[in-house]
This record gives C-alpha cells, sequence and structure tokens, in this order.
C-alpha cells in the first residue's frame, strides 16, 4: 500500500466497509483504514475517505437496482403506487449514499488524525 496512491487505498478503505458491513458504523472503519493509509493532509484522508464510501455503495447499489429489477411488477399494482414507491426507493437510495460517504470521509479524516497526531499505533 503506497502512501498516497488514491484508488487503491479508496479500494481497500471500500473493501473494508463491505467486510465489516455487520458492524454499526462500518464505513468509518473503512474510511479510517483508507486514511491512514493515504497519509498526506486532512484534506486526502477526507478525499480518500469519501472515495472509500462510493467503492463501498457500488454493492449495495446493485443490489437494490437488482431487487427492482426481479420484483418490478410490485410498481405496477395501482394507479399511483407504482410512482410513489419509485421515489420512495429513490429516496432511500440518495439517503444511504449520503449516510455511507459521508461517514466513510470522517472515517478518512479520524485516520488521517490518527496516523500523524496520535501515538496509538507506534
Amino acid at each position: 500500500m503506497a502512501e498516497g496512491d488514491t484508488l487503491a487505498n479508496a479500494v481497500i478503505g471500500g473493501i473494508a466497509s463491505i467486510l465489516l458491513a455487520f458492524v454499526p458504523f462500518s464505513p468509518v472503519l473503512g474510511g479510517v483504514v483508507a486514511g491512514y493509509l493515504q497519509g498526506g493532509d486532512r484534506g486526502a484522508g477526507l478525499r480518500v475517505g469519501a472515495y472509500a464510501g462510493v467503492v463501498a455503495a457500488i454493492p449495495f447499489a446493485l443490489a437494490l437496482f437488482f431487487a427492482i429489477a426481479v420484483f418490478g411488477f410490485l410498481l405496477s399494482i395501482g394507479t399511483g403506487s407504482g410512482t410513489a414507491l419509485l421515489f420512495f426507493v429513490l429516496f432511500a437510495l440518495v439517503a444511504a449514499a449520503v449516510y455511507t460517504v459521508g461517514l466513510s470521509a470522517l472515517g478518512g479524516w479520524l485516520g488521517n488524525y490518527v496516523k500523524y497526531d496520535t501515538d496509538l499505533l507506534e
């Protein structure tokens, strides 16, 4: 893990978030991993944490789109229910993405903080 290799560190942090999905606030942990590996300044940690959140959100979005494709016939039950359900699903997707990316960015900042401003891992 080369310090400053943003793409590799973001993918590692995103995979950590996915593997730790059973833990509450797992995006923070994935962001911490990415921010710690990234190094640099706080802005770099924040940025790589947000990228790790995007990587972690990809499987969730794919699963949601697959579920919509498989169970899409439920959208045509009533006159207005399909549209309402579509807006609810889109709102839920945006809220989950903001949650994941935001907490991962916070974790990236914390990972950078732990690396440079504490003696916790020395």
